[in-house]
């Protein structure tokens, strides 16, 4: 499966962005889809993962401000962030896997498909 991320730019702090991430390919509803963001000198880090069956999972710092969602008609999945935070800026990643476990859904080594990224800068 080939992944395309979208929707980053440059908004306020306490704004809101949705991220998209679009994919290739008919049996994108096997997929766990997942969210992650990094900045320079960091690890990429988890923020968000809906299953195959629609649970969704968070980072707690993430919780309550963002939902991930997904249309497996569009072949799509969300990323909607509210009250954006400075500390939000990153490129975000989206990352897909058929054979994730769900200990490891925060672990980006287990995802086998990434994204080009998205970058997201959130200005104080």
């Amino acid at each position: 499966v080939q992944l395309q991320a979208s929707g980053g730019g440059l908004v306020q702090a306490g704004g809101s962005l949705r991220l998209s991430c679009a994919a290739s390919g008919r049996t994108f509803n096997v997929y766990t889809v997942g969210w992650f963001r990094q900045t320079p000198g960091k690890e990429r880090e988890f923020v968000a993962v809906v299953r195959r069956n629609g649970n969704t999972y968070y980072a707690d710092s993430e919780k309550g401000r963002f939902t991930i969602s997904r249309d497996n008609a569009k072949n799509t999945v969300y990323l909607q962030m509210n009250s954006l935070k400075p500390e939000d800026t990153a490129v975000y990643y989206c990352a897909a896997s058929q054979s994730i476990i769900s200990t490891t859904l925060a672990s980006a080594q287990y995802y086998d498909y990434w994204g080009q990224g998205t970058q997201v800068t959130v200005s104080s």
